[in-house]
């Protein structure tokens, strides 16, 4: 059958194994130091490998595979638990309580995440907010548009990345363009990404 499955490109994998980690369903393994999708029947097409990747090796293709089989998955992979470990590295995390000068922000992997994903996504600790640091809001709820503050945080300290976590309900738009505003306005060229989650609580293209 024709579906959509992961392909890894060797040519980008640093063979981090973070991928390995974060796919549930044990799909993804490590061969000769690289990730390597294992078994087509592991994976299930949802792609939660593909937002860990660092240097987005991870790609979805439509191919010839066969059917994702649930009942092969290993039980070990199908009854796999959240790491129950914050990945906070900082407080306060909400954008109007951080300030624009902080050490926490030097050098960071900026994650800016919208209140309500969080609760949606179940893996957002392990899958986003590890190694970043992390600043949440909801422009709906605080009827305030970021972009200022977040300009200021952007241009006044070397934010190595930006990754924008939104649900995929319109109020969140407002965040998304805050950051992309902020990114503009500040001048400067930082590598950035948009992932979008689904009321259900899924990664969305």
């Amino acid at each position: 059958m024709i579906r959509k499955i992961i392909q890894i490109d060797q040519e980008k994998c640093t063979g981090c194994g973070i991928c390995a980690s974060a796919c549930h369903e044990g799909a993804i393994g490590m061969v000769n130091g690289k990730a390597k999708l294992l078994r087509d029947d592991y994976c299930d097409g949802l792609g939660d490998c593909l937002p860990v990747c660092p240097t987005g090796a991870i790609s979805f293709i439509e191919r010839e595979a066969v059917a994702y089989n649930e009942k092969a998955v290993p039980k070990a992979a199908s009854s796999y638990q959240v790491q129950r470990t914050s990945q906070l590295g900082q407080w306060p995390c909400q954008i109007k309580l951080v300030p624009i000068h902080a050490p926490y922000f030097d050098d960071a992997k900026l994650l800016i995440a919208a209140d309500c994903s969080a609760y949606a996504y179940a893996r957002m600790h392990d899958d986003f907010m590890r190694g970043k640091i992390t600043i949440v809001g909801c422009p709906k709820l605080d009827n305030i548009d970021y972009s200022e503050k977040l300009t200021q945080i952007i241009e006044t300290n070397n934010i190595q990345s930006v990754t924008i976590v939104r649900m995929e309900v319109p109020c969140c738009g407002g965040l998304e363009l805050a950051a992309k505003k902020a990114l503009q306005k500040s001048g400067k060229f930082i590598p950035w990404q948009v992932v979008t989650i689904s009321i259900d609580g899924n990664i969305l293209e």
